[in-house]
């Protein structure tokens, strides 16, 4: 993502310029811009006029539009080719709202859908300020040489998904099918299949995975469907002398996955030649916290708690090592609910602990956010019960006080009473 002007004071206040430039900024975007946000971009509008004849005319005209942020809808780009299918759909953010400053063609109040895309400048102006999120996320996505660091085909006889991932997406650029007979001695119809499906294969990688560029190439599947396809890959490109692809056979990695579907892709990525090629990437990085969360919630569950009531008892007490957190639980519609995961956030970094926001585009996103999206990896056990008990007692005590003192009375100083923690959920 290009930035092109900044403007932000200390407070939080102000406002940033920038222009998608890919498909992933176009995710950023997304995730940047919330309701009651203010934002100003190039669009086009019909409005009518009518002559002293009384005729009434209609016609669209460009003009800058600032609007108030009512909704907004993201469309990814197409990322369901089959063989043969080349779309052409590109990521898409609608969003609609109230027109905040008055032009010739368009009143104040008005409603009014922008739409934005790759290449289009917009300004965005944060409602509630700019937050420690929503700054790390322009940080992130305006960094140079950011981009896909891991190419995957996901396979079977006769199915794949080739597949690229960046640092906050999974984008699946051509799902492969084609039909492969069962193995019957006597007859070569299966072998035929398979060589068309493999030169198919063969073909769209090297269409579609820029292999000099990415950090490993995984290729995984259930059987020996792997083999056999990094087999023939190398096969065809001695053959063919293809030498960068020859180049970057030390990045191809084969690797076993239960299915040969998208989901497979965290089972697959935790494979330990692969973990130690992508040490530092986000992905791999969200994927080694979700399996360690999961370990502990089998072996140790008084140290893993998730659900956002839990979690922010946890946080409250000083207990979390590590945060799992969805970045669909940012987008809130509620500025006090999305600020006070912010603040979860803020406050795990500032007591040591680690944070990981995961992308809700990639599969340990989805994953997570059939957790409630937020979970947390504990540094000492807490049992989930005596805290909630601890929270109503203390409940109970701040209503006994409030009650006496509204009487008239006066209130002992408790002994022995532990601070007040946040019983609330979220």
């Amino acid at each position: 993502m290009k930035l092109v002007n900044k403007q932000i004071e200390k407070d939080g206040s102000g406002w940033v310029e920038l222009i998608p430039e890919d498909e992933e900024d176009m995710w950023h975007v997304y995730n940047l811009i919330s309701e009651g946000d203010q934002v100003r971009a190039k669009t086009d509008r019909k409005v009518h006029s009518t002559s002293n004849t009384g005729t009434t005319t209609s016609y669209r005209v460009q003009l800058a539009l600032t609007i108030l942020v009512k909704r907004t809808m993201f469309s990814a780009a197409a990322s369901t080719e089959t063989t043969g299918d080349q779309s052409t759909h590109r990521a898409v953010m609608g969003i609609t709202g109230q027109v905040t400053e008055a032009n010739d063609y368009v009143r104040i109040g008005a409603y009014h859908t922008l739409e934005l895309e790759r290449g289009r400048k917009f300004r965005l102006t944060k409602a509630t300020g700019w937050d420690s999120i929503a700054l790390e996320r322009i940080s992130e996505s305006t960094r140079p040489g950011r981009g896909a660091e891991i190419g995957a085909v996901v396979c079977g006889e006769g199915t794949a998904a080739i597949c690229l991932l960046s640092e906050h997406m999974t984008v699946v650029r051509q799902r492969i099918d084609v039909p492969v007979p069962r193995k019957r001695s006597g007859t070569s119809s299966h072998d035929k299949a398979m060589a068309s499906f493999l030169s198919t294969v063969y073909a769209s990688i090297l269409r579609l995975i820029p292999f000099d560029t990415l950090k490993v190439v995984v290729i995984a599947s259930p059987g020996f469907t792997k083999d056999t396809l990094y087999d023939y890959i190398f096969q065809q490109a001695t053959e063919t002398n293809n030498k960068p692809l020859l180049g970057a056979r030390s990045k191809f990695l084969r690797v076993h996955s239960n299915t040969p579907h998208v989901h497979s892709l965290v089972e697959a990525l935790r494979d330990p030649g692969v973990a130690k090629m992508l040490q530092g990437a986000k992905f791999a990085k969200e994927g080694l916290a979700l399996d360690k969360f999961h370990k502990m919630l089998s072996t140790d569950e008084l140290r893993a708690w998730y659900g956002p009531k839990h979690v922010a008892l946890a946080v409250d007490r000083g207990a979390v090592g590590t945060l799992l957190i969805s970045d669909d639980l940012f987008r809130a519609a509620d500025p006090e609910k999305r600020n006070r995961y912010v603040q979860m956030v803020d406050e795990v970094r500032a007591r040591g602990g680690e944070a990981v926001i995961f992308s809700s585009m990639h599969e340990t996103g989805i994953q997570l956010n059939l957790l409630t999206g937020i979970a947390a990896i504990l540094t000492y056990p807490l049992d989930i019960e005596v805290v909630e008990m601890e929270e109503r007692e203390e409940a109970e005590r701040l209503e006994r006080e409030a009650a006496e003192a509204a009487s008239g009375g006066t209130t002992p100083a408790a002994s022995g009473s532990t601070t007040p923690f946040r019983s609330d959920g979220i």
